[in-house]
């Protein structure tokens, strides 16, 4: 199984979770609350001017109509995962975090 596709089902393991989609076209109709996430960045860490690690980052945006869900909870406790910031668009709540993996 790719790295990305082990992503994929650990955010689609999270409780209360409907949907995780990697990466959706404009046009795709989400039924909430869901896990949206892509490939925002990677790190590189040299040895000897060589790469020696290579680390994906993906950004991780959980959208629920509930301001008080628990899914953003579970998303901050998954290893090398960062929150970055809330917003609230169309009476949705988006929670986006930053995840090394």
């Amino acid at each position: 199984m790719g790295q990305r596709l082990e992503l994929q089902t650990i955010l689609e393991g999270i409780d209360e979770v409907k949907k995780v989609y990697f990466q959706p076209p404009d046009n795709t109709q989400m039924k909430y609350p869901c896990i949206v996430y892509s490939m925002s960045s990677a790190d590189t860490q040299f040895a000897d001017n060589l790469p020696y690690t290579y680390t994906k980052r993906y950004q991780i945006t959980v959208i629920d109509r509930n301001p008080d869900s628990k899914i953003p909870d579970s998303v901050a406790m998954l290893p090398m995962c960062v929150f970055d910031r809330p917003f609230v668009s169309d009476g949705l709540h988006h929670w986006v975090f930053n995840l090394y993996f």
